[in-house]
């Protein structure tokens, strides 16, 4: 590594997640629930085959449609959820209350709300059965850590009564509304981890679900979460689902320094420019790794 790197073998509180990607077989479909019970505004690519869904001046999401996409196979890696992270409970109550009028119409299921501790969660199905996780983090002060500053997790019931009771009153997701963290279908856990967090740079944070591994830039509650549970078996195809997810480092010096240690981890990277490159994890999802300016 460099010696002015600040890497150092793990990414810091400066390092977040950008944008993810999904492959879709219809854009009229899918953009409705993201639009209209999430709150992201869209904007079309001029062939119509993309749609970036944005908070404010942030992209989250890019819809990449191709109708010839087959159906994720049943044995495929892929996506569990993507999260989508607000910025307060009162958004997430506007989330909630948009879910109970429209999210029917929008193609889409409220499939769950939990409690998990570190933040506050509604889960949902969106038309095509990507999982979809809306959060919002409680302050890290309250949060429960361990002695090693690792953190407790746990899935509780949500009060959605009190949810809510709590909802703003706006239309759309607000600003500070971004990509929270990906949750993954992995085929072997620990391979997968030795990945996210040996060769990229992230730490463990949470392994006490059995089948599962969260791991973190810095010390944040989890970028990627990592589980078995369906027990997929092969890698992510070419049909609907994940295509790729952006881990954003704070520097061109971390840029390259994430470089090195994927390649002395064995991992090949497709250069995108001088600021962006992709690798793919253990079971061929992209992870973009980009430096902010």
């Amino acid at each position: 590594m460099t010696n002015d790197s600040p890497f150092n073998g793990s990414l810091t509180d400066d390092t977040h997640l950008g944008r993810v990607a999904l492959r879709v077989g219809s854009l009229d479909r899918v953009v409705p629930f993201y639009r209209d019970v999430v709150g992201l505004a869209v904007e079309r690519a001029r062939d119509g085959s993309r749609a970036v869904l944005s908070a404010g001046e942030t992209p989250v999401v890019v819809l990449d449609e191709d109708p010839d996409a087959p159906e994720r196979g049943r044995r495929e890696a892929g996506l569990f959820h993507l999260a989508v992270r607000v910025p307060d409970r009162g958004a997430l109550g506007d989330v909630l209350s948009r879910a109970r009028t429209r999210a029917s119409d929008a193609g889409a299921t409220l499939s769950g709300a939990s409690d998990h501790l570190v933040s506050e969660a509604l889960y949902f199905r969106d038309p095509e059965g990507n999982g979809v996780e809306v959060y919002r983090d409680r302050p890290r002060e309250e949060w429960p850590w361990t002695d090693d500053r690792r953190v407790s997790m746990d899935t509780l019931p949500l009060d959605l009564g009190a949810l809510a009771g709590d909802a703003a009153g706006d239309e759309g997701a607000p600003d500070g509304t971004d990509l929270g963290h990906v949750h993954l279908e992995v085929t072997d856990v620990p391979r997968s981890r030795d990945f996210y967090v040996d060769a990229l740079g992230m730490r463990v944070r949470d392994e006490g679900y059995p089948g599962a591994a969260f791991v973190a830039a810095g010390e944040y509650h989890h970028h990627v979460g990592l589980n078995s549970w369906n027990t997929r078996s092969a890698p992510v195809g070419e049909g609907r689902g994940i295509e790729w997810f952006e881990v954003v480092v704070p520097d061109a010096a971390t840029l390259d320094a994430v470089r090195e240690s994927l390649a002395a981890n064995g991992h090949e990277v497709d250069e995108e420019g001088d600021d962006s490159f992709v690798v793919s994890d253990p079971d061929g999802i992209g992870v973009r790794v980009v430096h902010s300016r």
